[in-house]
């Protein structure tokens, strides 16, 4: 198969395939990777894209694509920030996601952590947004408030409630999982409401841009949604039953508060690390909606689009 640099390396048809590409660009450890490598990684790109493909070894270049792929736009071409990056995002989310679980008791430590998790968020949402759709000062405003506000809202309410209802220390420390849950969705559809709003591009089989389309925006923001939420659900949960669990014994009781904190950290590091890759391969990044489905839905859109091959159309659905 002739090397493409716009392409995974695995095939993309299969959860296996998609999980080892998303292992690849999700990898915590390339995060720090220089400023001049990426750059070199960018130029070789460039020129395998020219039909110029360098005289290097297979495990250089594909480790070249693998870094042009986890820090460079898709749309755009343009490197993105660093902290937005989703090889950063295991490195944010465990600091973050820790933090959320060690200080869930005092209010105040709630609103900073939740405010400090939804402007990290807000920032990933903006670095990996679908680039061809326009996004004013204004909506990144919204977006912001609306998920700070919705998150706020759900973490002290929730607080109040289970301390009010005198609920066991355990579900207390379930709560930022309510807070994030309602976070992301908001937020994610704040930051691609122009898509809502407008219809996103799809393509036929083939690639070519056939049209736009409602129907498609909102499957594509509902899939990101439910990735990002069982990206974070299984830390969230098994961290607090795991150090639950710990507490019981005797050896780790003794020194808790010289474990308690990195123990914590390191649970959310593993669990929120292996969900990353996991939770981006769930559903296939070039997806599909059925004509019967636009016809049914979005009978505008479908009119423009019914005479397209085959019987579905596909879009990028984002991360």
């Amino acid at each position: 198969m002739a090397f493409d640099p716009d392409k995974p390396r695995y095939d993309q048809s299969s959860f296996y395939g998609r999980l080892r590409h998303f292992a690849g660009i999700t990898d915590p450890f390339i995060a720090f990777t220089s400023t001049d490598e990426l750059i070199r990684a960018s130029t070789l790109m460039q020129k395998c894209r020219s039909g110029e493909r360098p005289p290097i070894p297979e495990e250089e270049l594909q480790r070249a694509r693998r870094l042009y792929q986890s820090a460079f736009h898709p749309d755009t071409g343009e490197l993105q920030n660093f902290a937005g990056r989703m090889c950063f995002n295991v490195w944010g989310g465990t600091m973050l996601c820790g933090a959320m679980m060690i200080w869930y008791k005092s209010t105040p430590a709630v609103i900073f952590w939740q405010w400090a998790n939804q402007s990290f968020n807000a920032l990933v949402n903006y670095t990996n947004r679908n680039a061809n759709s326009t996004l004013t000062t204004k909506d990144l405003a919204t977006s912001y408030t609306t998920a700070v506000s919705g998150a706020l809202g759900m973490a002290i309410g929730l607080k109040a409630y289970f301390a009010k209802k005198q609920s066991s220390p355990l579900a207390q420390r379930m709560v930022p999982l309510g807070a994030v849950a309602v976070a992301n969705a908001i937020n994610i559809p704040m930051m691609r409401q122009n898509e809502l709003k407008n219809g996103m591009t799809v393509t036929d089989a083939d690639g070519n841009a056939v049209g736009v389309s409602k129907a498609a925006a909102a499957k594509a923001i509902s899939l990101v949604v439910l990735s990002r939420n069982i990206i974070v659900a299984p830390c969230m949960i098994l961290t607090p039953i795991i150090m639950e669990a710990l507490g019981k014994v005797p050896s780790f009781k003794r020194h808790f508060n010289k474990l308690n904190i990195p123990t914590q950290l390191a649970l959310t590091f593993i669990i929120y690390g292996a969900m990353v890759p996991v939770g981006c391969a769930l559903f296939p990044q070039q997806n599909s909606i059925r004509l019967s489905t636009l016809k049914r839905l979005e009978p505008e859109a479908y009119e423009k689009l019914k005479d397209v091959k085959g019987d579905r159309v596909f879009f990028n659905k984002g991360l």
